[in-house]
């Protein structure tokens, strides 16, 4: 943990969050309306609390997995180095799949994850997002959908964490550090 001091300033409320999640999932049951079982794909950790309250808002039949995958460590800064550490317990081949990540930034992470997952021949495959930071991007992927546009800010909360701190904030919040560096 960085023993730089810091604070935050709040983004996205909560109740931002909420409705934006309400509306995206208006556009993936129309998307997936025609499937069986849609497999719901989490990125750990950053994407828990928003996977949790995509799928209760989702009206559709959904199993859950996860798949833990980083390119970030404890820094704020991506590696680049996308590391699978957890994957999938279930199998997605000929199966509906909707790929949940907390935030687009360099890209590097979602595009190692599809690929992989594509490797599985699943019937179809979309992404989701909460946070894009288009700014940022280093390798062509977008999302299929994305919550919140945000320019380069290093932000926290809503299962989003610094070093392993904030993720249970209900809201996304800007990182602001007070040091004179």
């Amino acid at each position: 943990m960085s023993s730089r001091p810091y604070v935050i300033d709040q983004m996205i409320s909560a109740k931002s969050i909420a409705a934006r999640i309400e509306e995206l999932c208006h556009e993936i049951h129309d998307e997936f309306e025609d499937t069986d079982k849609l497999v719901v794909v989490g990125l750990l950790r950053g994407s828990f609390v928003f996977i949790a309250d995509l799928v209760r808002e989702l009206d559709l039949p959904v199993e859950v997995d996860f798949l833990e995958a980083s390119s970030y460590g404890d820094a704020m800064e991506s590696s680049r180095e996308v590391r699978i550490y957890k994957d999938l317990r279930g199998k997605i081949e000929g199966r509906d799949v909707l790929v949940v990540e907390d935030i687009v930034d360099t890209g590097h992470t979602l595009h190692h994850v599809t690929r992989f997952l594509q490797a599985r021949n699943p019937a179809r495959m979309k992404t989701i997002a909460l946070l894009d930071k288009p700014s940022r991007r280093e390798v062509d992927f977008s999302a299929d959908w994305i919550g919140f546009s945000i320019p380069d800010e290093f932000v926290v909360g809503y299962g989003i964490d610094y070093a392993q701190r904030n993720r249970n904030l209900a809201y996304i919040g800007k990182v602001r550090f007070t040091d004179a560096d």
